[in-house]
């Protein structure tokens, strides 16, 4: 089911050319029950994904990408998102004092 205008939180356009939509359930679902630490953040998160500092490859599926933006020394936000054919979407969000493994697939 394509999420409807009104259902999409924010866009993103990634460096790597692909555009990531987060509706506004699924944050929800992501600042109450996943990570709630990133309630309030939408625009951090967009930063990350528009404006990252690395974009690593996950090491289990191929379409999916690890963006981390620095936000102070040895911390980092992570959003995650997966890439489809008609648009990305965001996995999951989290701050994080770790760059996990991965193939290093963009640097800026």
């Amino acid at each position: 089911m394509m999420a409807t205008e009104t259902d999409i939180l924010f866009e993103a356009i990634t460096p790597l050319g692909f555009r990531v939509r987060v509706t506004k359930a699924y944050w929800e679902l992501i600042v109450t029950i996943k990570h709630p630490a990133m309630a309030g953040r939408e625009e951090d998160v967009k930063q990350t994904l528009e404006h990252p500092d690395e974009i690593r490859q996950s090491k289990s599926d191929a379409m999916v990408y690890l963006f981390y933006k620095a936000e102070q020394e040895k911390r980092w936000i992570c959003a995650v998102s997966k890439q489809t054919e008609e648009a990305g979407f965001l996995i999951t969000t989290y701050p994080t004092d770790a760059i996990k493994e991965g193939i290093v697939i963009w640097h800026k």
